[in-house]
């Protein structure tokens, strides 16, 4: 049978909350450190959170030794990526070929291409794969579990850090205290974002050592995660940032991610890395049909007092030993950098016709293939392209690096990021009639990002929104963002036109349609399931559509 490793820290919450106890398919290893009666004391409590968040959140708690794609931001992420289609894969591993392949492709000249795939369709493709018999093959399963992985081990910390005494007069301790229960519930809150964002139904869970089998709808998932936000930044306001918090912090994050963004924030931006979230949760689970003036209000309100350019925030490097994650494929970009038929994942030819013309971004980390490279054309057409992402870039000053293989080099955005705030800032904007006021944030991204683009202006509402969709493709370009969009957006029903798509015979289509037919929200992920079956009166725990 095929196995996990599942690396969880002695004092994390039992398997059951996780994905039931299924010992012939998971192998429990504790790492040497903390002990339970180490992580009781204030060193071992912020050890505890950190390697809870950055080693067994994002790295070694949850890894399939058979095929996987990767760690959690290779994998889980790269489903996401793929969906949106930003990048390509033909391999099979964990069905990434399929989940990402849309039910038709009609060429320039009215040839039809459909799926190939023997299930046809990756709605049909999901609900055959989604079973605990799968194991680790089931692309539905990553997510959940490295999510659930975390929220379960923020729990642990809360727990012991109540009940921890820490160094220092009242006030010192009390600061340093607060600090790791704001660093807990604030990763609760983006582990819930992430599962209400992906997922039909979730669980809400904030006990340790316990789970619950009533199943809740997505929106209740994100009403949990902003009530965890909300009481990180409550903690973060009465704090303020004094050298208890600055030294407490400091903690938290492994040393090798302080540089450039990732320096620790001070509480004003740690808040307004919550409120960048928090507009996150409301832009990407409505979609853009469906936004009402109060939503557009809300983004505006939240998105006002976001990330600011000069805000750090959260972030992560390689290093040597891949503490984190490795230098050559432990991101998206990594594992698209160099040739498409010597990489895993394959840029997108509608990720590089979004590219605005004579866009500084596309030409300092690009290069257009002499002939283009084509995959299994029995799989279909999508995974062809002309394009190849340069590692490092070309060496353009002032402009934006999309990938580096260069230990330490690459900065692994983790949560929110400028760029996303202020795109979503000029989104209500734009919806909201200040379609001037769009336009300015809109550039405000691109000269951060070295575009070298003339300014915006002059637009009609239609041409500006386009303009915004086009630089969320691009100033977001495999942050994993861009299925969420797909999704809002509408193109995973109802298509895309004039698409570049390259044929089996490499043959460069420009007005091709494309029918992606996806799933909006996953079903909750039967490894789950098989072991915590859902309640009489949980929510449904299976998109109907």
């Amino acid at each position: 049978m095929k196995r996990y490793i599942l690396r969880t820290t002695i004092l994390s919450v039992a398997l059951v909350s996780l994905l039931g106890a299924c010992k012939e398919q998971l192998d429990v290893k504790n790492p040497n450190q903390p002990t339970p009666s180490s992580a009781s004391t204030e060193s071992g409590v912020i050890a505890l959170a950190q390697g809870s968040v950055y080693i067994n959140g994002f790295k070694d708690g949850i890894k399939y030794t058979d095929g996987t794609p990767g760690y959690f931001w290779t994998g889980a992420v790269g489903f996401h990526e793929l969906m949106g289609d930003e990048i390509g894969e033909e391999a099979a591993n964990v069905y990434g070929n399929q989940i990402g392949m849309p039910d038709l492709v009609t060429l320039d000249d009215g040839t039809k291409v459909a799926n190939p795939s023997a299930i046809n369709t990756q709605i049909a493709l999901i609900r055959t794969i989604n079973t605990n018999a799968n194991a680790g093959a089931n692309p539905l399963y990553y997510e959940w579990a490295y999510m659930y992985n975390i929220n379960n081990a923020m729990n642990n910390v809360i727990d012991i850090a109540s009940t921890t005494t820490f160094s220092g007069a009242t006030t010192a301790a009390t600061a340093k205290k607060n600090t790791v229960l704001a660093w807990a519930y604030w990763w609760k809150g983006y582990a819930y974002s992430r599962i209400g964002s992906i997922y039909y139904a979730g669980l809400i869970n904030n006990k340790t050592a316990a789970t619950n089998a009533n199943y809740v709808t997505k929106e209740n998932i994100i009403a949990e995660a902003n009530k965890n936000l909300d009481q990180a930044a409550t903690l973060l306001t009465a704090l303020g940032t004094d050298a208890n918090y600055t030294a407490t912090i400091a903690g938290l994050i492994p040393t090798f991610n302080q540089v450039g963004k990732g320096i620790p924030p001070t509480t004003d931006m740690w808040k307004r890395s919550i409120n960048t979230l928090k507009a996150r949760n409301i832009l990407v689970n409505t979609t853009a049909a469906a936004m009402t003036a109060a939503q557009w209000g809300q983004i505006l309100t939240l998105t006002t007092d976001g990330i600011k350019a000069t805000d750090n925030v959260f972030a992560g490097r390689s290093t040597d030993n891949a503490d984190f994650f490795s230098s050559t494929n432990g991101n998206i970009a990594a594992k698209s950098t160099g040739t498409p038929g010597s990489v895993t994942y394959k840029i997108s030819e509608r990720l590089i016709q979004d590219f605005p013309a004579g866009d500084k971004r596309l030409a300092n980390n690009f290069t257009q293939l002499a002939a283009p490279s084509l995959f299994n054309s029995d799989r279909g057409n999508s995974f062809n392209t002309r394009w190849q992402l340069v590692n490092g870039g070309k060496g353009q000053a002032g402009v934006v690096v999309l990938s580096s293989q260069t230990v330490g080099a690459y900065e692994l955005y983790i949560a929110g990021t400028y760029e996303e705030n202020e795109l979503m800032k000029a989104e209500a904007k734009l919806y909201t009639g200040d379609i001037a006021g769009g336009l300015t944030s809109i550039d405000a991204v691109r000269t951060y990002q070295g575009a070298g683009l003339a300014a915006l202006s002059g637009l009609t509402l239609d041409a500006a929104k386009e303009e915004l969709r086009k630089e969320r493709r691009v100033g977001l370009a495999l942050r994993g963002m861009s299925f969420y969009d797909a999704r809002r957006w509408e193109v995973i029903t109802k298509g895309r036109t004039n698409a570049v798509v390259v044929d089996k015979a490499g043959k460069v289509n420009t007005k091709a349609t494309i029918n992606y037919n996806f799933l909006d929200y996953w079903d909750v992920p039967d490894n789950e399931l098989a072991y915590n079956p859902a309640a009489a009166d949980s929510a449904p725990i299976k998109n109907p559509k």
